[in-house]
């Protein structure tokens, strides 16, 4: 998988600052006031830094904006970057400036003079996670490039602090491979061989391959891979770091590595963007891998539900009836509502072997969800205030966007069918609640549980703060911090 751009940890040295070849980061509050360090680049650049620094100030230096010298006379570096932070940043603010030195970093070593900044711990995580590149099948040969090294008052200090947060960037960065990844490549096999890796990380995962599902009777979710010539699977992945025989938190994702539509053909327009159809399953993969990188004082259960969507001779048929796991039927009105039909067995399967303590799913269910929020939040549903609540709390603190949607009964009665138990859609009005009600008909009574509808946010087609084109890993720290609330302490 991608790696971290390597970190490495060392007290201030205004020594270094004169022959370092890269970029150099500073922090400044907006009034333009300079630590050590920056009095150190003033002197080396003959006053340049303070003459351009006051220039901006007179403008108004807002928080998170940035100021850069380039090639500064008397000094090595390439440039200096300056970001403005005031001490009382919040962690959003200054893991973007953070995510700014990243992006402005290129290829170049960058020291990054932090002194005693408050949010040490945030900057560092920004800057990694924006300096993230999918370069597994360019043919150049480019691998990662440059380093980060973080100058600070107290090194040890800001080193403890930065681990658990760069646990959480390597499960991001996972999400984000995954997510990229051509569905040639992510096969359902290569998706549940790369799970399995991840044992190595204390992680105990389990393979469920058709044999198995077919006996555990998850119908529905076979029934959306028989077309397909890639074999569904489910993966199961367990972190116990918490009391023992303590009920998990159990995380559901969805897993379509491709989704043509199946025999409801979608358009050809935009069909490509389907490998990321996969982007649940990704979440719940890059939140297990962060929990078991930091050891996660808390139990929590992943599973995925791995499947392809294609059409052919042995594809399930609009009109189709299929019994799920849990028994109720289904009629197959369109074959291109399958992530539903993956996600109810595998929740089903979840509470009846793991009886967790609270459930959540993440998939790339509807287009709907864009139409109502873009693509700047998901759409959070839930039978549970304390959960939701809870969860959005977390999102609102890692700056994920998350908004809650409702549910009711007038809702779910319009997935009633006249010879099944439900139909797999609702129709065009309401499309993203109606699916998350036909996922509610799915969990049992007293577990709390929340829906996520992540298609507007799993992949966008511009850059993000924290994220190139492409892959967002959208939901990892998220979660990683709700375990952390909710399931760590007390």
């Amino acid at each position: 998988m991608t790696t971290l751009t390597a970190v490495s940890f060392r007290e201030t040295d205004i020594e270094l600052l004169s022959d370092h070849a890269g970029r150099i980061g500073l922090i400044v509050d907006p009034s333009g006031r300079l630590d050590v360090a920056g009095r150190r680049v003033n002197r080396l650049s003959k006053g340049a830094l303070k003459r351009a620094l006051d220039a901006r100030v007179d403008k108004g230096f807002k928080e998170g904006e940035s100021l850069t010298l380039a090639y500064p006379a008397g000094m090595a570096a390439e440039a200096v970057d300056v970001i403005c932070l005031t001490r009382g940043a919040t962690e959003i603010v200054a893991r973007h400036a953070g995510a700014l030195l990243g992006q402005k970093r290129g290829k170049a070593d960058l020291l990054l003079a932090l002194g005693s900044t408050r949010r040490a711990a945030c900057v560092i995580q920004g800057a990694v996670l924006r300096d993230y590149q999918f370069r597994d099948h360019k043919t150049s040969g480019e691998g990662p490039e440059g380093a980060i090294t973080v100058m600070a008052n107290d090194p040890a200090a800001v080193e403890a602090a930065v681990q658990p947060l760069l646990a959480v960037a390597e499960g991001t960065f996972l999400t984000r491979d995954l997510v990229n990844e051509p569905a040639n490549v992510l096969t359902t096999t290569e998706f549940a061989d790369r799970l399995t890796e991840m044992e190595a990380l204390g992680l105990k995962v389990e393979v469920l391959e058709e044999d198995k599902l077919e006996e555990l009777g998850l119908r529905t979710l076979l029934a959306v891979g028989q077309g397909s010539a890639s074999p569904s699977k489910v993966v199961v992945m367990q972190w116990n770091g918490g009391a023992e025989g303590a009920a998990p938190l159990a995380l559901i994702g969805k897993g379509v590595v491709f989704d043509t539509g199946g025999i409801s053909l979608k358009p050809a327009a935009g069909m490509e963007d389907m490998t990321m159809d996969m982007g649940g399953a990704g979440t719940v993969a890059g939140v297990m891998r962060s929990l078991a990188l930091r050891k996660a004082k808390a139990n929590v259960v992943g599973l995925v539900g791995l499947v392809e969507n294609m059409p052919s001779g042995t594809a399930i048929r609009p009109g189709d009836v299929v019994k799920s796991m849990k028994g109720d039927t289904v009629e197959i009105l369109n074959t291109d509502a399958e992530g539903r039909l993956v996600l109810c067995d595998v929740m089903w399967y979840a509470q009846e072997r793991f009886e967790p303590a609270g459930m959540i799913d993440l998939a790339t269910l509807t287009g709907a969800i864009i139409i109502g929020l873009g693509h700047q939040n998901a759409g959070v549903f839930s039978n549970d205030d304390t959960l939701c609540k809870a969860f959005l709390k977390a999102a609102e603190a890692e700056g994920e966007g998350a908004w809650r949607m409702p549910l009711g009964q007038a809702y779910d009665d319009m997935l009633k069918s006249p010879i099944a138990d439900m139909k797999n859609i609702g129709g065009r009005p309401a499309g993203s609640i109606t699916a998350a009600q036909f996922l509610q008909r799915f969990v049992k009574e007293g577990v709390p549980w929340i829906h996520l509808d992540i298609a507007g946010v799993a992949s966008l087609k511009s850059e993000s703060k924290l994220a190139p084109k492409g892959a967002t890993g959208w939901g990892v720290r998220a979660l990683d911090r709700l375990v952390s609330d909710m399931f760590e302490k007390g």
